[in-house]
């Protein structure tokens, strides 16, 4: 049996005879003497093998990388002039005295001694139980168990209990595409893989469970970015009788004990609150990285009156923003450079960047460099430079458009000029935004959707609103921002069936749609649901972030591609038509892709 891991190795440790087991990192042959450094997760120590026992050596130079072994052998102090204080082991050697080859190995696709860069991220994906060996991979993975250990303690201490919701579920409108399971019971009927465990938490309340939680896999058919996977992991959490400030209060407890437990990190308290319209106002987000010390600065009122029509057009229409963003010693930027942004900003809508750069303030309008200067008085100009706080060196970029498009744009402009300029500030910045609106208009669909989801209370002095005024109706919502990155979301839930009836009425859901697909929730409200309220934490996120980590990809065992595809196990795949058969699916060409298929039930 084992002794102990390779990397827990230490001097106390000298003397010692002890079995290992584990891949061969390296292989060197110095002149006689064998150096094998044996790896397993918990590091690296160096084995010497001398040829004083000639079958043990023979065996020893036959060895290759990641070939699997089982060492016995005896602890010493490594040569003076040959130890290494970057490894944890590296003050000792093991002398090894019997050799077993478990089993061999190819030379693998890459070697495991890279960083995640240095290899295409698909051949590590092909190959991830590969990629999961080197320690870059393993250190992630340990602190994402620690992370999840902590979480948990946390709760059972807080009196939270851990329970388990289905994963067959109704498929579930006012989110993402579901993912469908045709049913070989029921035919023609399919379940959904659930989004989130929402409407089962909120039931476990209405159960008197009060206080649940589970660390659960959701499922979202949607369109993939760095931070999003079809399928990722999540906290959930709900409890019953507390109000939003106290479970804020409560949740960060939680993730300051976490960074103190697992970083070694001590979080302020309590975190910073912003309201929604704030945030949006300050930084064209909800979800400002506050390490960011640039923000937008509104100043359509001083341009209402000017003959530029890109600017005056958008300040005298209230669903437009003209904003300014300064940038300090902007004017060290080519014109290439602005050229690159003026690009980068149009990937949000914006048909353009306007700037001034500030070259001299001493010196007045002539001391501006600017193709805009000409259409602006003034009273405009010396407006703009005094609100913005510009001062010589800087420049100032411009937004005027429609407000989603100006805060898009010019909020990612500003987190990417932090990025480039080296601006962003070290450490964590932790934000709960608070006070979202209820809904969100659609234009193309021409009607209200939920700006979280159709369960979140609204704001008691906004009830009366929920028909007759749904633009300025507010809701008790919450996310947690973590540098800029949304790590956890959740509000207060609607407990009251009239309640819930007049905000499916406000998304235009007619009461016998909203019996069909809500039933057994609005049901359970009547029958003494408790006020309750929860969130939900993006466990991949979080762990992404606390390891620096440039995607969930690198924090999850067995992420998807982009594409939602698992390039190890080759899944989507086809499946036979003997199993179609017995689902009453049958597969139609689709048009204009010769030889592919669609299912229909």
């Amino acid at each position: 049996m084992r002794s102990h891991y390779c990397g827990q190795l230490r001097e106390s440790h000298i003397d010692q005879t002890v079995e290992l087991y584990g891949w061969v990192h390296r292989r060197r042959d110095h002149g006689g003497v064998i150096f094998i450094d044996l790896r397993d997760r918990e590091g690296l120590v160096q084995v010497v093998f001398d040829p004083d026992v000639p079958e043990v050596f023979a065996v020893a130079e036959s060895v290759r990388n990641e070939f699997v072994l089982h060492i016995r052998g005896r602890v010493r102090t490594r040569p003076e002039g040959t130890t290494n204080p970057e490894l944890g082991t590296g003050q000792i050697e093991v002398l090894g005295k019997e050799l077993t080859i478990l089993n061999r190995s190819e030379t693998p696709p890459f070697m495991l001694d890279i960083d995640d860069s240095d290899v295409h991220e698909e051949l590590r994906l092909r190959y991830r139980y590969v990629d999961l060996r080197r320690p870059q991979m393993l250190d992630r993975l340990k602190l994402r168990s620690r992370v999840a250990r902590s979480l948990r303690y946390f709760l059972d201490d807080n009196g939270f209990m851990d329970i388990e919701t289905p994963m067959l579920t109704k498929a579930t409108p006012e989110g993402a595409r579901d993912y469908l399971v045709p049913s070989r019971t029921h035919p023609g009927s399919f379940f959904a893989l659930p989004q989130s465990p929402q409407i089962f938490k909120q039931l476990l309340m209405v159960s008197g469970i009060d206080r649940y939680y589970q660390i659960v896999r959701c499922f979202r058919d949607e369109d993939l970015r760095a931070d999003r996977q079809p399928e990722f992991t999540q906290l959930d959490i709900e409890t019953s009788f507390l109000n939003e400030f106290e479970v804020m209060e409560l949740m960060e407890g939680m993730i300051r004990k976490l960074f103190a437990e697992t970083l070694d990190v001590h979080l302020e308290a309590p975190f910073k609150r912003m309201p929604y319209d704030e945030a949006m106002h300050r930084y064209g987000s909800d979800k400002p990285d506050l390490r960011i010390p640039l923000e937008l600065v509104e100043i359509a009122d001083l341009l209402k009156d000017v003959d530029f029509k890109v600017f005056a057009g958008p300040a005298n229409d209230p669903k437009c923003r003209v904003t300014a963003l300064r940038l300090p010693k902007g004017c060290e930027l080519s014109r290439k450079e602005i050229d690159d942004y003026t690009k980068f900003v149009g990937i949000y809508g914006a048909k353009g960047l306007a700037y001034i750069k500030v070259n001299d303030l001493s010196q007045g309008r002539d001391g501006l460099q600017s193709p805009i200067l000409k259409f602006l008085p003034d009273a405009a100009v010396n407006g703009i430079l005094e609100r913005t706080g510009a001062q010589t060196g800087d420049l100032v970029f411009f937004g005027a458009d429609k407000a989603k498009i100006v805060n898009e744009a010019l909020g990612a402009l500003r987190v990417k000029l932090g990025e480039d300029r080296g601006l962003i500030e070290q450490g964590w910045q932790p934000l709960w935004v608070v006070d979202f609106p209820m809904f969100e208009w659609d234009e193309k669909d021409n009607r209200w959707y939920s700006t979280h989801h159709p369960f979140t209370s609204p704001r008691e002095g906004d009830i009366d609103k929920l028909e007759s005024d749904p633009a300025n109706c507010y809701s008790r919502a919450y996310d947690m921002v973590l540098n800029g990155v949304e790590v956890g979301g959740g509000s207060m839930r609607i407990y009251r069936p009239e309640v819930q009836a007049r905000v499916f009425r406000a998304l235009g859901i007619s009461d016998e749609e909203a019996q069909e697909k809500f039933g057994f929730l609005l049901d359970a409200l009547k029958y003494g649901c408790p006020p309750h309220g929860g969130l939900a934490f993006g466990l991949d996120r979080l762990v992404m972030l606390m390891t620096g980590a440039r995607s969930i990809r690198d924090v999850m065992a067995f992420p998807k591609t982009q594409s939602a595809a698992c390039l190890l196990t080759h899944a989507p795949s086809e499946v036979s038509h003997a199993q179609l058969r017995e689902l009453n699916i049958r597969l139609n060409k689709v048009p204009g892709k010769e030889g592919e298929a669609a299912p229909s039930a």
